[in-house]
């Protein structure tokens, strides 16, 4: 009897430790999971806020330099229609997001993370030469201004 007792008790012990380690791993997948779509919510709200951003800038630093600020010039309307196609595919990750992320596996997942990222990296060079383009356009303006009654 002693050694029905002494293996049942193992048994049940190593079932026990079993059952907490695959505990532990699901709630670390969880986690993970978790944690992968905050930063995938996080990057669309970022690209969006740059992408809005660059719209911006770009409005502005076309009215500063047009002769008619109300009629837009050629290029901002193509710079236009680039900013407008990226927002529209954000808004295509974003229904991916609110749609499919939820049954979507750690793969995919890290994937359009990986993806979002990597649109933000070719985004943050161009915005960051739009601000300067911006603040020199600004100075020029001000030195143009400057000089103007003088003439």
């Amino acid at each position: 009897m002693d050694a029905y007792l002494t293996i049942g008790v193992a048994v049940l012990l190593a079932l026990l430790v079993a059952a907490a380690m695959l505990g532990l791993l699901l709630r670390r997948r969880l986690s993970r999971r978790a944690a992968s779509m905050r930063r995938l919510l996080d990057l669309a709200d970022r690209l969006e806020a740059d992408l809005k951003t660059c719209r911006s800038e770009l409005r502005q630093a076309h009215a500063v330099m047009s002769l008619n600020p109300d009629l837009p010039a050629a290029g901002e309307q193509e710079a236009a229609q680039a900013i407008d196609a990226g927002l529209r595919s954000l808004l295509q990750q974003r229904i991916w997001i609110r749609d499919r992320a939820p049954r979507a596996g750690q793969a995919e997942l890290d994937d359009a993370i990986r993806t979002m990222d990597a649109t933000r990296e070719r985004l943050r060079p161009l915005l960051l030469a739009l601000g300067q383009a911006q603040r020199e356009l600004d100075s020029a303006m001000r030195e143009h201004i400057r000089r103007e009654p003088e003439a």
